[in-house]
């Protein structure tokens, strides 16, 4: 028992470093007007700059495990997301800032890889789902104190809100101490690292939930209306329910799982259909942007687990970090793309890419997915 709960702090303080991504979006309403001869898609890609170099460091994770140990590839990412997040700090220039947060993608990509390859590890069957439950929701925790801490210290100057990146130092702490070190991975002649055409499918829909989904933090901060137009204090906030809504799923995923069995992800992504169209409709509308906030919330907590466990299931134990990696690279090129192709399209069926128009794309692109993905569940079967 108490080594179960070791690895469950050490995959808490892994999650924290990964709740770093969006910890920015608060802010992103500032630094757009801060730095106003920047494009807004090049603004909205400091979210996104880090998943898109991480999906390319997630896949030479899954065979640096051969080679490094996986407590000493996240020690070095924690302590990386933590200097990287800093960096800002010595100048004011968007492009040390935009600079910044690609670094930090490296110690995206391992942490995102590596978490699930920790849980897999040690955790089998009914208790994976479990593990995987509480890593969503560490994620989510992460996310809601940081943003929220953001959004707090970058309600008079923008540039404050970059200290929560100090957090990871914390993390790089916390699994110094607590997570075992199990050394390098090891193939042999039945299990080796390579993939199967099972993970297809799961890679295509990982990539269409997460390239509707980052539209709720890419651009949130400049979508409020009215008198909650401008205030970082207020995107924080909704940034914060969007995070605290997947503690809540994580915690209960082995419960969801057990009633909605197979239809766990295209349900996932219906709760995110539904929330993007409260944000349409209710701009302007604190409570009922709470309410958005936390079905966009519910479609992540019960999406990533979900999707990691069903990756972790389809290959052999020495091949899930690799599985992971490109589980999370599927998820990086998706965000990677969705501030272009969403404004694009919000542009061709709106005449100006409005953040209005960007999330009634991702609500009925979502929609269609989550169609899409019930077909093929039910092939499947």
């Amino acid at each position: 028992m108490k080594k179960k709960l070791n690895i469950y702090i050490a995959v808490a303080a892994i999650s924290f470093v990964q709740g770093l991504q969006i910890s920015i979006a608060p802010v992103l309403g500032s630094i757009a007007e801060h730095y106003n001869h920047v494009n807004i898609s090049l603004v909205q890609m400091l979210i996104t700059i880090p998943a898109f170099v991480s999906m390319f460091f997630s896949v030479v994770c899954g065979w640096l495990v051969l080679k490094v140990s996986k407590k000493k590839m996240l020690l070095f990412a924690s302590a990386l997301a933590g200097a990287a997040g800093l960096l800002p700090l010595a100048a004011d220039s968007f492009g040390l800032l935009f600079a910044s947060r690609a670094l930090y993608g490296v110690a995206l990509g391992w942490c995102a890889s590596l978490n699930t390859a920790v849980v897999s590890e040690f955790f089998e069957g009914d208790e994976r789902v479990t593990a995987m439950g509480i890593q969503a929701a560490s994620v989510g925790a992460g996310m809601m104190l940081l943003s929220g801490l953001s959004g707090m210290l970058g309600k008079t100057v923008f540039t404050h809100a970059y200290f929560v990146n100090g957090a990871a130092f914390l993390s790089m702490l916390l699994i110094l101490i607590f997570l075992p070190d199990t050394g390098k991975a090891v193939e042999s002649e039945t299990e080796k690292v390579r993939l199967n055409r099972s993970v297809i499918p799961i890679y295509v829909f990982i990539f269409l939930e997460m390239m509707f989904l980052i539209t709720f933090s890419t651009n949130i901060s400049m979508h409020i209306s009215g008198t909650l137009a401008g205030n970082s204090s207020v995107s924080g906030t909704l940034t914060s329910v969007f995070s605290g809504a997947q503690i809540l799923v994580g915690m209960v995923l082995g419960a969801v799982t057990k009633i909605l069995k197979k239809y766990v992800l295209p349900a996932a992504m219906l709760c995110f259909a539904f929330g993007a169209f409260l944000l349409v409709v209710f701009s302007d509308s604190f409570v009922m942007l709470m309410i958005a906030a936390l079905f966009c919330g519910f479609s992540q907590g019960l999406y990533i687990p979900s999707g990691f466990v069903d990756v972790s299931n389809a290959v052999p134990p020495v091949a899930v970090a690799l599985a992971s990696a490109c589980f999370n690279a599927a998820s990086c090129i998706g965000q990677t793309i969705s501030p272009y192709l969403t404004n694009t399209l919000s542009k061709a069926f709106f005449g100006a890419a409005t953040t209005e128009g960007v999330y009634v794309i991702a609500a009925c692109g979502m929609a269609l997915a989550a169609l899409a993905h019930m077909y093929v569940k039910k092939r499947q079967s």
